[in-house]
């Protein structure tokens, strides 16, 4: 088999797939740890903070020439990912034309790992929105307020996300998403790996729960950053 045709395989696609996930995954890592340099703000920590550590971070992740290749390189894992992922779920609902004799329900598979693609959907259409959000006026507008720490001038990104969860119906989409990421994850995380060969009865077991705990430990982060600032934790 030529490597065109192993690409255009289901087997490559699920592979590719399986690459381009766990791509996301060590993006989804680093997203989660700067964005969670926020709480730096709260009373136990330093209420003084007001987004430094936070504003310090992004200014850094956007200033840095490696950190935009590698961006380049995010967005077209991402777009690869979803091209595979709608390729992938097309070609699954034509084989199931006749359904089966027997509806096994979560007998045969989780609910969440049937609805890979209804759970994709809903990620995309938040990343829509969160990029409008942040990414586009960041990379693409000068409406972000500037500040300046040790003669360093950079987008007060701490004060756009105030902005941004002030508003209910922003905070309840993006609580939402994370619901979505969190089951996405809770399949996709262990398919990734067991895509790539890491398959065995001696990880199994750790696979599994490192691959539960990060599907609950990420979106719960996520979700607790407009809920923290909505309900006026973080100030």
């Amino acid at each position: 088999m030529q490597w065109s045709e192993f690409f255009t395989s289901s087997v490559g696609k699920k592979f590719v797939m399986g690459l381009t996930g766990l791509f996301l995954i060590s993006f989804l890592i680093v997203h989660v740890g700067i964005n969670a340099c926020i709480f730096a703000d709260l009373p136990i920590f330093n209420d003084k903070d007001d987004g430094e550590m936070f504003n310090k971070a992004a200014h850094f992740m956007g200033s840095t020439v490696l950190i935009r290749i590698l961006e380049i390189g995010l967005f077209l894992g991402l777009l690869l990912h979803i091209i595979q992922g709608y390729l992938l779920e097309l070609k699954n609902r034509a084989t199931r034309k006749v359904g089966y004799e027997v509806n096994l329900g979560n007998r045969g598979s989780k609910w969440y790992s049937r609805s890979m693609g209804l759970l994709g959907t809903l990620i995309l259409f938040f990343l829509v929105i969160h990029l409008a959000h942040f990414w586009v006026k960041a990379r693409f507008t000068d409406s972000l307020v500037p500040v300046t720490y040790n003669g360093v001038e950079m987008h007060d990104m701490f004060m756009e996300m105030q902005m941004v969860f002030s508003q209910a119906w922003v905070v309840i989409v993006y609580v939402l998403a994370c619901f979505s990421l969190a089951y996405h994850l809770a399949h996709g995380f262990q398919s990734a790996f067991r895509t790539i060969g890491v398959h065995n009865k001696k990880y199994n077991a750790l696979l599994t729960s490192l691959g539960y705990g990060f599907a609950i430990l990420v979106p719960l982060v996520f979700a607790l950053m407009p809920v923290a600032m909505y309900l006026g934790w973080i100030k």
